[in-house]
């Protein structure tokens, strides 16, 4: 085995097709083995493509995207993984090695961090917040395992300063200033309700950083990216930048105006500071690490110990959310597939992966108008399609099905599809 020269472990990785890797890597305290399923090299079929490519071009209207880009895996099938548009209105092709913003995708890294610093009995899970976070006193009874887990009660900031993110892109936050806001929204009962809180995971951000001595973007790259060997995504700095030193794909939104949005003029917000997620939405990838985390992740490849189970005991995501939808963990379960999925200002992304197969799904759309949703539909839909790819020669499909059909999400989709104001008359 290789010798690691990471405080906890580097990887050696091996790349065998488009999502597969094999990590493998020791110290004297840890090691760390990943085998991924093994993956068909080839394309998926052509009417099984044609079906996706339609969904995509159908969600990019929607929401306005100028550009997407798409991957699907399908280990007992082939893979499709395609850039679609263009960077800007009339811009450069869209193309698969660009990097972006991958939202609340964030969430299920900063619970990675977590479980693996419990696991290596550096915090326990259920530490109450207050000892690792000044200034909030009224959490005294809300643990840590509350905020990767989304029972603190706590409510979300985002309504209070999202038109700040829009308006002043360069700014540096505070994670306690951000969650603040949150924080100060009513609270419901902790625990056993699940609740969409992008305060509890800056906070359960900052509390990591506080019991660890390191800064999120260096917990991030030594339990999650490293061992995993996605060179391409991190969590970068507080400095105003895209979302990389390369091949960026430009986000967008777009101002609303009377009649609905003014979807001629998109407004250009490709750079950022992350500290406008931080912990929660802030850190940035490409479509193939994406692809790849997403299956790791759905696999806890990551945890060094079995209990407990992170995705064991999911919540209803609300009274009226169908039994296959719930959450836990940093995660949405939906049917047997385990992600996240959610936006960033100019990102819409979803990464979804099912444990049992590896069958992967991953998507960004460069607008963030339209909120992360149509991102999530755009995910299902795909994956519906995919998951029903029959297996390549010599191969055999698995049992596994999803408890919803790609035309239920392609109608929510159009549902969801923003409106653009008529030009005005000359």
């Amino acid at each position: 085995m290789q010798l690691l020269s990471s405080r906890r472990w580097r990887a050696a990785a091996a790349s065998a097709a488009v999502l597969g890797l094999v990590l493998t890597g020791c110290t004297a305290e840890d090691s760390f083995t990943y085998t991924p399923p093994a993956q068909v090299d080839g394309a998926l079929p052509d009417d099984t493509v044609a079906a996706m490519q339609a969904a995509v071009d159908s969600a990019m209207v929607s929401s306005g995207a100028s550009g997407a880009i798409v991957g699907v895996w399908v280990p007992w099938a082939g893979s499709w993984v395609t850039g679609v548009g263009t960077t800007e209105k009339d811009g450069a092709p869209v193309d698969t090695d660009m990097s972006f913003r991958i939202a609340d995708v964030t969430r299920l890294m900063t619970c990675d961090v977590l479980y693996a610093l419990a696991d290596e009995g550096t915090v326990e899970l259920d530490a109450p917040v207050p000892e690792y976070v000044s200034g909030v006193a009224d959490m005294k009874d809300i643990t840590l395992l509350d905020l990767c887990n989304g029972t603190s009660g706590a409510g979300s900031s985002e309504a209070t300063v999202k038109s700040a993110w829009m308006n002043t892109p360069g700014r540096i936050w505070s994670p306690l200033e951000l969650a603040g806001y949150g924080l100060g929204r009513e609270r419901i009962p902790p625990h056993t309700t699940f609740r969409d809180s992008d305060a509890g995971y800056l906070l359960l951000g900052l509390a990591l950083e506080r019991a660890s001595g390191m800064s999120a973007s260096e917990l991030i790259a030594e339990y999650v990216t490293e061992p995993l060997g996605l060179s391409n995504t991190s969590l970068p700095g507080d400095a105003a930048a895209p979302p990389s030193t390369g091949p960026v794909l430009k986000g967008h939104y777009m101002n609303a105006v009377e009649g609905g949005y003014d979807c001629a003029a998109p407004v250009d917000i490709t750079t950022l500071s992350a500290s406008s997620g931080f912990t929660d939405s802030g850190a940035v990838s490409t479509i193939a690490d994406l692809g790849r985390y997403a299956q790791a992740e759905a696999q806890q490849a990551l945890r060094t110990k079995d209990d407990p189970d992170r995705f064991g005991s999911p919540l209803p995501l609300s009274s009226s959310a169908p039994s296959w939808y719930q959450a836990t963990g940093g995660a949405y379960l939906v049917g047997s597939l385990i992600g996240q999925h959610g936006w960033t200002p100019g990102y819409a992304t979803a990464a979804y992966s099912d444990p049992a197969t590896g069958f992967t799904v991953a998507v960004v759309l460069n607008d963030s108008t339209a909120s992360g949703n149509i991102a999530a539909y755009l995910a299902w839909e795909l994956a519906a399609i995919g998951s029903k790819a029959p297996a390549a020669e010599g191969q055999t499909a698995p049992e596994f099905g999803l408890p919803f059909t790609g035309e239920q999400y392609h109608e929510s989709i159009t549902n969801a599809a923003l409106t653009c104001a008529a030009p005005p008359a000359e």
